[in-house]
C-alpha cells in the first residue's frame, strides 16, 4: 500500500511517499521525496492513502536536518533502481555531511571511471533527494551542476551543510 504526506520546508512543500514498513512498527519505508517543480518528481496517484502519522519519524529527521542539527539520516528506504543506480546511490549516500565529490569521483569510486555521464543519469534519477544527498555531487570545475530540484535548491543545501543555516 502506497502512503503519502506533505510537509512544509525551506525548499517548498515536500511530497513524501512510502510503504508501510515490515520492520519498523507503525513506520514507513521512504520511496520518494519530491520538491515542487522537480524533474521526474512524484505526484499523488489514485489509490494512494494520505497518512501523515506514518511519516512522523521521517518528518522529524527532515526538520532537524533543515534546522542544521542532523547530519546523518537514519531511515528505511524502499529498494528501487537498477543495479548500477543502486551502486551509484550507495556511493552518494557515503559522502559525508558538508563534503562534496564530483561525478568523476563517483564514477572512479564505483570502478567505472569512463561512466561519468551514466553516473550523472543515475544521480538524476535519485528518488530521494536531500536524504540521499545527491546535492553533494558537483561538477568537475567545483561548481554545482545538474540537480533535479533546481540549482538554487542544490546551492542552498550545500550552504546549509557549510554554515548550519539555510540561506
Amino acid at each position: 500500500m502506497t502512503l503519502y504526506t506533505t510537509m512544509g520546508s525551506p525548499l517548498g512543500e515536500l511530497l513524501l511517499v512510502g510503504e508501510e514498513s515490515a520492520t519498523a512498527e507503525g513506520g514507513t519505508a521512504l520511496a520518494s521525496l519530491s520538491v515542487p517543480g522537480q524533474k521526474h518528481g512524484a505526484v499523488v496517484q489514485d489509490g494512494w492513502i494520505e497518512k501523515p502519522e506514518a511519516f512522523t519519524a521521517i518528518v522529524s529527521q527532515l526538520r532537524a536536518y533543515f534546522d542544521g542539527g542532523l547530519t546523518v539520516f537514519d531511515l528505511e528506504y524502499v529498494a528501487s533502481g537498477s543495479d548500477f543506480q543502486r551502486q551509484v546511490w550507495a556511493a552518494v549516500q557515503s559522502i559525508p555531511y558538508g563534503a562534496t565529490l564530483t561525478y568523476g569521483d563517483i564514477a572512479r569510486q564505483i570502478g567505472a571511471p569512463a561512466a561519468v555521464r551514466a553516473v550523472g543519469a543515475a544521480i538524476g534519477a535519485n528518488p530521494l533527494p536531500v536524504v540521499r544527498p545527491c546535492h553533494r555531487v558537483i561538477g568537475a570545475g567545483g561548481t554545482p551542476t545538474g540537480y533535479a530540484g533546481g540549482l538554487q535548491r542544490k546551492q542552498r543545501l550545500l550552504d546549509l551543510e557549510h554554515t548550519g543555516q539555510l540561506t
